[in-house]
């Protein structure tokens, strides 16, 4: 789709919504009085933390896996009502579909999720211009699924393309997660580093830039993500660390040339950490990746089931539960990338970890080329530790090199554990990311569940 078939559409959407440079909401009031980034904050940090448990999960939205849980403060359409797509940009007063209740376990297409592809689904243009991005001239509507998704998969119809690109689960098909927003913290603006696929997305949380990648292409299979890691940064101060994955093989640490000439022997076995949680060995970080992707695989991934994630999830917390680990461990379980899924959130602007670009192609045969200079899509992030508050939802986070309100991302993990562990900031990305020291409190609760609700399977892929 060109942009001047949309222009009257977003024009007549964007006085509606809020400016690409964030969700205008306000932030939440500090849990325990810290302000984030603060000497007594990160002391208190440093005191009752010794272990981190790090989960990326694998391309959902908040919407789609949060927005049938009506929890006070969670912003979704249980709490704000459904919302609509159109089913032809170019036609905004025609068909529409509107987000609405799942009642399957998985979708059998995956969504679009390419760099052009997030341009369609955000601005309405797979090219959009990024002057006017930059300047506010041109917000993100998030208006753009369901016609992505119907050109993706041209044979389905449009009431099927927004059962799969615009439903969410109820609470009763989400048991296990609901249980992490009752008991612990969950964040309502936490965005994707990069509003594209799960490999760079994957790089930057680890090393707070993809080094100019936008697409899941060879370099990552290989090894030549040239950028210094969390985990090269960890091992020169004696840090110690294990990447535990399915597929190890495929594990996401290596994709650093420094993992791969030093620390093959920090990529281990998932089943390792299982033993290691119980038995007390776990390092100071402990990095999952689940399975991924397709049947029979437990990251939440389409056609993943989402109840076969939840079983992953409930595994990791129970283990930690019921081990001697818990009383100094944060576990924190996100998403690598949206994946596609709507959300209503417009993303914010961000910024450029460094001076590379990355230049696609579209569907349509434009050719779009990214700063690296906004977010990606929000995703559900929760923070469970005996120290964090039970129940409580966060808002914005605080840019600790403006003082300004911001979205929290997956680079905030690197900006915490460099508040933890004395580490310098990998990129001006980290360096501009919240953390989330102040969400730690200095006394451990004791009413956290000793296991998470069992989750059942239901309706199939649709």
């Amino acid at each position: 789709m060109k942009a001047n078939a949309t222009t009257a559409f977003l024009g007549l959407l964007a006085s509606t919504l809020p400016l690409a440079k964030g969700p205008s909401q306000p932030q939440s009031q500090p849990p325990f009085g810290y302000s984030a980034g603060s000497p007594k904050s990160v002391a208190n940090l440093k005191d009752t933390i010794k272990h981190v448990v790090w989960v990326l999960l694998e391309n959902r939205s908040f919407d789609n896996i949060l927005g049938g849980v009506n929890r006070p403060g969670l912003d979704n359409p249980a709490n704000n009502g459904d919302v609509c797509n159109p089913v032809n940009l170019s036609d905004p007063n025609g068909p529409k579909g509107c987000t609405r209740r799942k009642d399957f376990d998985s979708i059998a297409n995956d969504p679009d999720h390419s760099v052009t592809g997030n341009n369609l689904e955000f601005y309405g243009q797979f090219a959009p211009d990024n002057a006017a991005i930059q300047s506010g001239q041109l917000t993100p509507t998030n208006q753009g699924f369901i016609e992505k998704q119907l050109i993706s998969y041209p044979k389905i119809t449009p009431d099927t393309a927004a059962a799969q690109i615009m439903g969410y689960y109820t609470e009763a098909e989400v048991p296990t997660i609901v249980d992490l927003v009752d008991e612990f913290t969950t964040f309502n603006y936490w965005f994707s580093c990069i509003p594209g696929p799960t490999n760079p997305n994957r790089a930057c949380a680890l090393a707070g830039t993809s080094d100019g990648h936008g697409s899941n292409d060879n370099f990552f299979d290989i090894g030549q993500i040239n950028v210094t890691s969390i985990f090269d940064v960890l091992g020169s101060k004696d840090i110690s660390w294990l990447n535990y994955a399915v597929n190890t093989p495929g594990a996401d640490a290596l994709y650093f040339p420094g993992v791969r000439e030093n620390a093959l022997a920090n990529v281990v076995p998932i089943e390792n950490f299982f033993q290691d949680a119980y038995l007390g060995l776990l390092p100071q970080l402990s990095y999952l990746n689940p399975s991924c992707c397709g049947e029979n695989t437990n990251s939440m991934h389409p056609d993943g089931n989402v109840s076969f994630g939840q079983i992953f999830v409930k595994q990791i917390y129970d283990t930690l539960r019921q081990g001697p680990h818990w009383d100094d461990t944060l576990l924190l379980i996100t998403y690598d990338e949206s994946g596609g899924f709507h959300d209503h959130v417009p993303s914010p602007l961000a910024v450029s970890p460094d001076n590379k670009t990355y230049t696609e192609t579209a569907h349509d045969g434009e050719s779009y080329t990214f700063h690296f200079d906004r977010l990606g899509g929000r995703m559900p992030t929760f923070l469970i530790s005996p120290f964090t508050p039970k129940g409580h939802v966060e808002n914005l986070g605080t840019n600790l090199e403006t003082g300004q309100p911001e979205a929290y991302s997956a680079t905030s993990v690197l900006k915490t554990l460099g508040l933890l562990w004395d580490l310098e900031d990998l990129t001006p990305r980290v360096s501009n990311s919240p953390s989330f020291d102040h969400l730690i409190g200095p006394k451990a609760r004791t009413d956290a569940p000793a296991f998470l609700t069992v989750p059942k399977p239901f309706p199939g892929d649709t």
